[in-house]
């Protein structure tokens, strides 16, 4: 809980991404963090119907929370300005915060054209990749003495509340901890984050990098073996006419095998060899699952393997991590009901592919976004000499398991739109800003 009240410290701050989570912020933001509140999407069929509604809704925007804290951290907040038009947007803006997926972030960096905003101090990213923070910096020049922070993971749960509006939001968790680290060494802008985080109940935990915080999201490690691969695509192109799988099952119900724990094994090894060349500091990766994420009973796995597992050697470590996704195929720590069955928490079905306006079939956000995050990781390290040939492994077969979908369906019934690869023209960035060449 937060201890002093906010005085605005984030100044006037306009919020890229006018999805849920944007709405979230902003809501946040209002109960005295910022003097004024944007919001800026691209434009398109969501902008347009954002723009309508804000016009019938007194330019409000509403978040309900699930929980004990639904009336603490709940509201509603007045957006100052709504842009789907970057030239429009004036220099009025102290802080940026991004809120839109990391694949994204060059294409708003070019569209926002940041240069030319001489008011602004921090850019804020939400939820980026390992990089993230360079390729940020790569499109600010000398004149621009802008602060770029990274968390490692946006600290909610949060979706639309329902199909009826685009203006209400519905956060259903928070998480427990966040990492945030600075481009600015000195940075003062990182108490005032700790701050804003603590008020909606969220510990936050500085770090000495943007790189140290950035590879502290968890899904970067878990959700490629996991999702890129067939047993997923066929689930989320309504593929498979088997009964419904569910994302954190063993298999058959689930991706989970010991040859998809094998790859998250070496996949966390190649990454954090990639992480120390960027100046981090690798996770434990399972005192992360466990510590950060959600814990299992030391009767399942002890504090001696968690705290140790960096030392195991490789089968070793693939043994613990299968006891661990084994252990929360239930609750472990949820009320058994009156015929002994805990809760099933593993039960979280796919989320599927559906069509544009167009008619046309998008990927869905998971496993998509995992698949560029992928490509922009084996990128860099294949410029720094980092030898990443798990990671290549599952770029591959994803592309080749996707193809497959596409022969089935037919090419053309696909969004080339929904479907932009910029992960090469991510890496130039990042490289750049390091003073490397590609």
């Amino acid at each position: 809980m937060q201890t002093e009240i906010p005085k605005n410290e984030f100044g006037n701050t306009l919020i890229a991404g006018a999805g849920p989570a944007g709405i979230q912020i902003a809501v946040q933001l209002s109960k005295g963090w910022s003097k004024k509140i944007g919001l800026y999407n691209r434009p398109g069929i969501h902008a347009a119907r954002v723009r309508e509604e804000l016009a019938c809704n007194h330019n409000e925007v509403a978040l309900t929370i699930q929980g004990e804290h639904s009336g603490l951290y709940a509201g509603r907040a007045k957006i100052d300005q709504f842009y789907d038009d970057a030239s429009l947007i004036t220099d009025m803006w102290d802080t940026l915060i991004l809120c839109t997926p990391c694949s994204s972030y060059g294409d708003v960096m070019t569209t926002l054209q940041l240069t030319r905003w001489h008011r602004l101090k921090t850019i804020i990213l939400l939820s980026p990749n390992i990089g993230s923070n360079s390729l940020v910096k790569s499109y600010l020049n000398e004149r621009n003495k802008v602060e770029v922070i990274s968390l490692s993971t946006y600290f909610a749960a949060t979706k639309l509340k329902g199909p009826g509006s685009v203006l209400v939001a519905h956060t259903k968790a928070f998480k427990k901890r966040v990492y945030i680290g600075s481009s600015r060494q000195d940075s003062m802008m990182l108490n005032v984050l700790l701050q804003f985080l603590q008020s909606v109940g969220v510990d936050g935990v500085k770090v000495d990098t943007p790189v140290a915080a950035e590879c502290r999201n968890i899904t970067t490690y878990v959700h490629p073996p996991l999702f890129m691969n067939s047993f997923t695509l066929k689930e989320v192109f309504h593929l498979s006419d088997s009964p419904k799988k569910f994302m954190y099952k063993l298999y058959p119900e689930g991706p989970i095998t010991q040859h998809v724990i094998k790859q998250m094994v070496t996949l966390w090894k190649e990454i954090s060899r990639l992480v120390e060349k960027l100046d981090g500091e690798p996770i434990n990766l399972l005192k992360f699952l466990n510590d950060d994420n959600y814990p299992v009973p030391e009767e399942c796995l002890s504090r001696n393997d968690i705290e140790r597992f960096v030392e195991y050697e490789e089968t070793k470590q693939e043994y613990l991590l299968y006891i661990r996704y084994a252990s929360i195929l239930i609750d472990p720590f949820s009320e058994p009901d009156e015929d002994g069955r805990y809760f099933d928490f593993s039960r979280v079905p796919y989320k599927k592919s559906d069509k544009d306006y167009k008619g046309k079939w998008r990927l869905p956000r998971i496993p998509f976004e995992d698949y560029q995050k992928l490509k922009v990781l084996y990128g860099v390290g294949q410029q720094i000499g980092i030898n990443m040939p798990k990671t290549k492994e599952l770029i591959v077969n994803f592309e080749a398991e996707y193809e497959k979908v596409e022969g089935i369906l037919g090419s053309e019934s696909f969004s080339r739109e929904a479907f932009q690869d910029t992960s090469n023209h991510d890496i130039e960035a990042i490289m750049k800003e390091r003073g490397m060449k590609c």
